[in-house]
């Protein structure tokens, strides 16, 4: 007896269907984490070139994950030796990519502390939305250890280190939050470079960073060039907006990735303010978690 051929197609479509779908999630899930984590794992560089006292640091993430990161102490004669900066970086390279910063901050004074994200760098993992929070929390508690007060730990948020930086904030007593170049979320982001996409229904990854910013109470910079042209300067003054006081908000130059050649001084200058408005405004002494 023939086959009905209505039979067969129905059968054909729901096992493409039964096949395609799972497919297309997995294949949406690969983009996503593609176009949100772009970790290389080879160093361009070394603490050593800024030709100061460094360390080259171990230490676990909450969760227990091995990260690596690079301390560099204040000068022994600093005002400032108190304050440390936890800079968290962007979404590419790895720490060795941030010396520029590294050095421009240590001009202010302060310690500085940059820490790769797991799967980025020396340390080890898969990056994900959870574990860059988990990594960040480690670099806390490993300053912590060192002897530094929550409220004397500056989190510094490069791009999307910005959202890292702010529930770092939110999970944890700091004291300061500087948002340099970050977006407000990721799915307000990727609407924007993928406006054929429907982004906001299939997000998963969400960093969301303008949400988050009521619930913080520490003094906060925001930094950002109205010449960026892959997080628009409106993230900025939309984070900007939503922060409580006391906040500060710097124009910076030159394009995302280029901040430092085009505007070093601009962004020296405005952590100054903002260390200046820190000391008017210090941040409540809170146990460490």
């Amino acid at each position: 007896m023939a086959t009905d051929p209505r039979r067969r197609w129905r059968w054909r479509l729901l096992l493409d269907v039964a096949v395609g779908l799972p497919l297309l999630y997995v294949m949406l899930r690969w983009f996503e984490h593609r176009q949100v984590y772009r970790p290389t794992t080879a160093w361009v560089a070394t603490g050593a070139e800024l030709n100061r006292a460094w360390e080259d640091v171990s230490f676990t993430a909450a969760d227990g994950t091995r990260l690596n990161g690079w301390f560099f102490p204040a000068a022994t004669n600093s005002p400032r030796r108190q304050l440390v900066v936890l800079h968290c970086h962007g979404n590419g390279g790895n720490i060795s990519h941030r010396l520029a910063v590294a050095d421009a901050l240590l001009g202010t004074g302060v310690n500085v502390f940059l820490f790769d994200y797991r799967g980025y760098g020396r340390s080890a993992g898969r990056p994900s939305e959870e574990g860059t929070y988990r990594d960040a929390e480690g670099a806390s508690a490993w300053l912590r250890g060192r002897g530094f007060t929550a409220t004397n730990i500056i989190v510094f948020g490069e791009s999307l280190g910005g959202a890292v930086a702010t529930e770092l904030a939110r999970r944890e007593p700091v004291g300061g939050l500087v948002l340099q170049s970050t977006f407000t979320s990721i799915p307000d982001i990727g609407a924007e470079l993928f406006p054929w996409l429907p982004v906001r229904w299939l997000a998963r990854i969400r960093y969301d960073t303008r949400a988050k910013l009521p619930a913080i109470h520490v003094p906060v910079l925001v930094m950002h060039s109205p010449a960026d042209r892959l997080v628009p300067f409106h993230h900025a003054e939309q984070n900007f907006a939503t922060a409580n006081e006391p906040k500060l908000l710097i124009e910076l130059a030159g394009d995302h990735n280029d901040f430092l050649e085009a505007g070093r001084a601009e962004l020296v200058a405005g952590f100054e303010r903002f260390l200046k408005l820190r000391d008017a405004n210090p941040p409540a002494t809170l146990p460490a978690p």
